[in-house]
């Protein structure tokens, strides 16, 4: 018999098939085999896991590890390790940079700073809006591309002015080309005419609060969000590439989403922590201001997206960890408008998903499915990642599913140093982390080293 690298022994694992009590042995940083008991083969270092929950690792294909550009906010050693305490061996960035990613050689400069400095496995998604770059960047190895519908009013960060897409025409340009490459199409949804319109009325009145911001693209029945997804399903339809919707949160948007699936649409959607543990409450909008992103989710959407999660509406879970330093966000106490958009997230998505698994909301398959399997299925990177199973990747999160604890800003291993759930009670904890069967994460204590991350690139499609 082999001899392991390493042996998980006694853990509950989560398969593709189910959960199943089994040890795990590792060898050449991948996933040699699952055994019971005396069949086990022996391993250089074993990890008794009795009472623990293995996992395959978290794929975060939607962060903001802020390099190049805004290092005083995050930068990729500080962002991956942060990733790494919170279950993720996979993590793709996003093109609002600087310079931002719009071209082959800006997209190869970002790989390699991620390659001298990423603690986990990495990629990066840049943006579409130079047409005549998309083929290279696609040849280049570029995971997915990304459209911010977007742009901020009264400041020109993290939504810069030149990512924004609002004309509909070029839009739809953009999908006739991207189509040609086979890569999703990530679209942040917005219909920027209408939030402008709306954004006028208050600031003509003098009103800044970040109450009336975040109640802004949930007013008029969520109609800034809903139109652009009607049109964004319907553009798909037509030039048939792959749609990514990011931040999905709004009943009539997940309506048309499930009936675009139901026609067999090539349509995935994504929503983020914020939008289940933060967003969707309007108590804690008004206690953390600012520190509650800039947007509510609008009345009776909790129900909604837990049931839209389980059902398979929502396909994935991303963290959109978009770290801002306080001095960032503190202007929005008076003038929400100017104040940074984005929340650090990668470390406590995990945490806070466990929390809720313990309260029934959802099992440990579909747990695995959103943090893990589906983005990678999704993204072109399984089955190399996203399950645990034998040839993958021995890409694995170990948790205590019992273990108490408080989310802290003092635990935060972000550069900003705070967490919107600071004080917030959880129960399930990460133990270790590993990365191609090499600890990154281990015993509360982050022990991969910078450039230990590897460069992914999808699989793509035959003839793209």
């Amino acid at each position: 018999m082999m001899k392991a690298d390493l042996l998980v022994r006694g853990a509950d694992v989560v398969t593709p098939g189910g959960v199943v009590r089994a040890d795990v042995a590792v060898k050449g940083g991948r996933i040699a085999g699952l055994f019971a008991g005396e069949m086990s083969p022996s391993a250089d270092e074993t990890i008794e896991a009795q009472g623990l929950v293995l996992l395959p690792g978290g794929v975060d294909t939607h962060t903001h590890l802020r390099e190049p550009g805004f290092t005083h906010k995050e930068d990729i050693e500080s962002g991956t390790r942060t990733a790494a305490a919170g279950g993720y061996t996979t993590v793709s960035g996003m093109p609002n940079v600087q310079p931002v990613t719009t071209t082959v050689q800006r997209y190869l400069d970002v790989i390699e700073a991620y390659k001298r400095s990423s603690l986990v496995d990495f990629n990066h998604n840049p943006s579409p809006t130079n047409l005549s770059e998309i083929k290279g960047l696609a040849e280049a190895g570029a995971l997915g591309f990304k459209i911010f519908m977007i742009t901020d009013k009264g400041a020109d960060y993290p939504h810069m002015p030149e990512l924004g897409v609002h004309h509909q025409g070029q839009l739809f340009e953009i999908a006739e080309e991207v189509a040609k490459t086979g890569i999703p199409l990530m679209v942040h949804p917005n219909n920027q005419q209408l939030i402008e319109t709306l954004s006028e009325r208050a600031l003509k009145v003098g009103d800044t609060s970040y109450q009336t911001v975040a109640r802004l693209s949930a007013s008029y029945d969520g109609i800034v969000f809903d139109s652009a997804i009607s049109y964004l399903c319907r553009m798909q339809e037509v030039l048939g590439f792959h749609l990514h919707v990011l931040h999905v949160r709004s009943p009539r948007s997940m309506e048309v989403l499930r009936a675009a699936k139901a026609k067999k649409q090539a349509v995935t959607v994504e929503t983020n922590p914020h939008m289940l543990f933060l967003c969707d409450d309007w108590n804690e909008i008004e206690r953390l201001g600012p520190y509650a992103l800039n947007l509510w989710n609008g009345p009776n959407t909790t129900k909604m997206l837990w049931d839209s999660l389980r059902d398979g509406t929502i396909d994935v879970i991303g963290s959109d960890h978009a770290p801002h330093l306080r001095e960032e966000k503190e202007i929005g106490w008076t003038d929400m408008f100017a104040a940074a958009n984005g929340t650090p997230k990668i470390q406590e998505t995990l945490p806070l998903f466990l929390d809720k698994l313990n309260q029934g909301e959802i099992s440990w398959t579909r747990l695995a499915e959103v943090f893990s399997s589906t983005p990678a299925k999704t993204f072109g990177l399984y089955p190399r990642k996203g399950a645990i199973q034998v040839g993958s990747d021995a890409d694995m999160v170990l948790v205590d599913p019992r273990q108490e604890q408080v989310l802290r800003n003092e635990d935060m291993l972000s550069k900003c140093g705070w967490t919107s759930w600071d004080g917030r009670k959880v129960v399930g904890a990460v133990k270790h982390t590993l990365v191609r069967g090499a600890f990154v994460y281990r015993d509360g204590k982050v022990v991969g080293k910078p450039g230990h991350g590897q460069h992914l690139k999808p699989q793509r499609p035959e003839g793209a």
